[in-house]
């Protein structure tokens, strides 16, 4: 398995627009991170940015993994960007 960082930004106001979704969001990352995929996912300080480490076969698996969460389908993401991530420590 490879790893791969995921950098992208939210919505205006992502805290307030969040909120209907953050139970299910919350709850997938949760099965994601059981599963092995998901290393660690967050924002940055001020929720302007989101930054995420996954373990998965390629970077097209992650890509996929990110369209599918709910915060993409509503629009609390905004742009999303998936590398190829090597660890050096």
């Amino acid at each position: 398995m490879a790893r791969f960082v995921m950098w992208g930004t939210y919505c205006t106001d992502a805290l307030e627009k969040r909120a209907p979704y953050r139970d299910e969001h919350l709850a997938r990352l949760q099965s994601l991170k059981e599963q092995g995929t998901l290393v660690t996912l967050g924002p940055t300080e001020g929720s302007s940015h989101v930054f995420g480490i996954f373990e998965a076969d390629s970077i097209d698996v992650v890509r996929r993994l990110v369209e599918d969460d709910i915060y993409w389908k509503q629009g609390i993401w905004t742009a999303l960007e998936v590398y190829p991530w090597v660890q050096a420590f």
